[in-house]
This record gives structure tokens, C-alpha cells and sequence, in this order.
């Protein structure tokens, strides 16, 4: 199990890296990075060390969701059109969390496990900043197992 964890972590960043869109298997998520750079300020979340800050612009199709995950550090994600709805692995009610066009959703990453779903009709954009990415390429995301709180 830690090898394939492992593997599967390595994949990512190493696609990650060469700027190729990582999703889960929903068949219906793309994502593509926008920005990314290197933050050399005294301000650091990962002690001394530099980490990455990413801008990736997200759709979803709908019916599509991002599978179960958590991100290395924080991940601000803007609506830009449609509806981002969010579970929580945390929440043994799995009771689901709107984000409309134009709402702001912090999450905490860290281990925070959670999914987001597009439930609505209409494909769902959102332009997505992280930041404590490991620096030089690393993953913005990582897969979890579903946390079996919720059918969602």
C-alpha cells in the first residue's frame, strides 16, 4: 500500500511538473496550471524552507466531481461560474457545502480530506491558488481514500 501511494505521488508530481493537467477519474474534471512560483519571503508555512505557490484554472463537467483528497497547505478557490459543492471527510452528517460564482472557498489542506462535486447543469469553473506546495514541482493535490462519512 505505501509503495502504491508512493508511485501514485511520484506520478503526480512528475506530471505535475511538466505542466500536464492531473485529475481523478471522474470523466469530468480538467485542470490546467496557470502560474506558478517560488516564494522566497520570510513569511514561510513550511518553517524555513521555499515553497511553490500554484494558480491552476479548474472545470468540471457536470455530474463530475475531484475524488476524495487533501493539498499540501492551503487552497483558495474562486467560483468563477457555476456551483462548487463540498463535502467534508470530517463531517459525519456529510452535509454538502454551495459555492456559487463568485464565492470564495478556503481550504485548510494539511490532511483536510474533501470532494468537490458539480451537481448542477452547467459546467462548473474555478481558478484555484495554492500555496506550501513543495517547491520545484510538487503535488497540489493528493488523492485520499473515500473517508466512508458519505455516499457523496
Amino acid at each position: 500500500m505505501k509503495k502504491a501511494l508512493a508511485l501514485a505521488l511520484a506520478l503526480a508530481v512528475v506530471a505535475v511538473a511538466a505542466g500536464i493537467a492531473v485529475a481523478t477519474p471522474s470523466g469530468g474534471v480538467s485542470a490546467s496550471i496557470v502560474a506558478r512560483g517560488i516564494a522566497k519571503e520570510k513569511v514561510k508555512t513550511r518553517g524555513t524552507e521555499p515553497y511553490d505557490a500554484v494558480t491552476q484554472q479548474i472545470t468540471i463537467a457536470p455530474g463530475g466531481h475531484t475524488g476524495w483528497h487533501t493539498h499540501p497547505g492551503n487552497a483558495i478557490a474562486i467560483i468563477k461560474s457555476g456551483t462548487l459543492t463540498v463535502y467534508e471527510g470530517d463531517d459525519p452528517d456529510c452535509a454538502p457545502h454551495a459555492y456559487n460564482a463568485g464565492d470564495v472557498y478556503i481550504d485548510p489542506g494539511h490532511g483536510h480530506v474533501h470532494i468537490g462535486r458539480n451537481e448542477g447543469t452547467a459546467p462548473l469553473e474555478i481558478l484555484v491558488t495554492y500555496v506550501d506546495v513543495p517547491a520545484g514541482g510538487g503535488a497540489v493535490r493528493i488523492d485520499q481514500p473515500n473517508p466512508g462519512n458519505c455516499s457523496a
